[in-house]
């Protein structure tokens, strides 16, 4: 399934990675490479990751990085709404 963003959720990636860059190079490069492999895994099989709050499923990155990608599947597409840190409010993106 091709995959998009929610520009919110792109802010929140651009953010992710520039926070990652400006401590450490290499921290950003796994970051993004992370980030590939999750969208890459989603696309292949969206119904794979467990469901969560508002017609939602989240694929939380299984090593390092606290991150959950949040995202809804929809007919012809998948949508990420969210690239939320773990310590943030459960459920902030839910009007997205």
């Amino acid at each position: 399934m091709r995959v998009k963003f929610h520009p919110e959720a792109r802010a929140e990636l651009r953010g992710a990675k520039r926070w990652y860059r400006d401590r450490s190079p290499l921290a950003a490069v796994a970051f993004a490479q992370m980030m590939e492999e999750a969208v890459a895994t989603i696309a292949a099989a969206p119904l794979r990751y467990p469901a969560g709050e508002f017609d939602t499923r989240e694929y939380i990155f299984p090593r390092r990085f606290p991150y959950t990608v949040v995202y809804r599947i929809r007919t012809t597409d998948v949508v990420i709404v969210a690239i939320a840190h773990q310590s943030r409010e459960p459920g902030y993106w839910h009007n997205r």
